[in-house]
């Protein structure tokens, strides 16, 4: 072989893997929208990410991901959304409730977005309708609202003798409170409960509402289904055991805290579904035709220690309703 050519085929041999390497596509990029902080949702960014593995996505493998969090401050929400469009993602995993998911819609009406939410995605205008959402919006409705009555049922049934319930709610998050309220007032009525309703959207907040919480001598506290909320949730099982209040929650975080009882979705399963959807997005589905999943699976989760700790016997019926007892 000539010298010449012999230094065309080096130079072709050097040159291939650079060629091969633009020609590649590039890792696709989801943009995660949370109102809340990456501390409060270890497990449930886990299961997120479990559920992209179930379509073949791995983080940091073949596909990337960047993380915008609000950190319970929700007016946040639209500048992080405009970042990540700005950052033109591939989908857009609204999973941090209500708030992330309307900021996310008002970013962008093209980029898929996969949403978690507690309330009627209808409802909330998000999508025209839960079987075919037609736009580019997706995603899992947790229906905890749906879930508020059995919840209060539930704590009436620990406390029989309560007459007056305390309702935490976060007034940042209008609609979920507005909502919330409208479906516990009903509910209360219905087996004789009177409400006080106390609002929080800040920790200090929080400590003057259990200020307001004693004072009032509720005798029971019903903490309202929320993002910032719930990560609050070491704060507001400390209080509520510091002062001796019955709570019940809406998620089982809580009583891995110290809280008392919580009935609601298994929201680790509700992220895998997300997860999951944002790999069927991913893989070539359109969000106009993915169905709004609704979640499926419900758990009421009591801690005896807790409840002992209260001068509570928890009755025998209520055991057996227990998906788990921490004990």
């Amino acid at each position: 072989m000539k010298r010449r050519e012999f230094i065309t085929l080096l130079g072709g041999v050097a040159a291939w893997p650079i060629s091969a390497r633009a020609q590649q596509p590039a890792m696709p990029v989801i943009g995660f929208l949370n109102s809340t902080s990456p501390e409060a949702n270890t497990v449930r960014l886990r299961a997120f990410r479990q559920g992209l593995k179930e379509f073949g996505y791995v983080e940091g493998e073949n596909v990337a991901i960047e993380y915008r969090w609000a950190d319970g401050q929700f007016d946040r929400l639209p500048e992080l959304a405009a970042e990540l469009v700005r950052r033109r993602v591939a989908v857009i995993a609204a999973a941090g409730n209500t708030p992330s998911a309307l900021a996310a819609k008002a970013a962008s009406t093209t980029i898929p977005i996969v949403f978690a939410v507690s309330e009627d995605p209808v409802r909330l205008g998000l999508v025209t309708s839960i079987a075919r959402p037609g736009g580019n919006l997706t995603g899992i409705n947790f229906l905890n609202v749906e879930l508020l009555a059995k919840r209060l049922e539930l704590l009436r049934h620990l406390i029989p003798t309560a007459a007056r319930v305390a309702v935490l709610v976060n007034p940042a998050d209008d609609r979920n409170t507005e909502t919330t309220l409208r479906e516990i007032e009903a509910a209360a009525s219905s087996i004789g409960l009177q409400i006080h309703v106390v609002r929080a959207s800040t920790s200090s907040q929080i400590e003057a509402a259990f200020a307001t919480i004693v004072r009032e001598r509720s005798d029971a506290l019903f903490v309202a289904g929320d993002a910032f909320l719930n990560s609050r949730r070491l704060q507001l099982a400390l209080l509520a055991a510091r002062h001796a209040i019955p709570a019940s929650y809406g998620s089982r975080d809580y009583p891995e805290y110290g809280g008392l009882m919580s009935y609601g979705t298994n929201l680790t399963d509700a992220f895998r579904l997300a997860g999951a959807y944002t790999g069927r997005i991913l893989k070539g589905a359109l969000p106009a035709d993915l169905p709004v999943e609704q979640a499926s699976k419900f758990e009421l989760v009591i801690n005896h220690p807790a409840a002992r700790a209260l001068g509570l016997t928890v009755p025998p019926s209520l055991l057996a309703l227990a998906d788990e007892v921490i004990e």
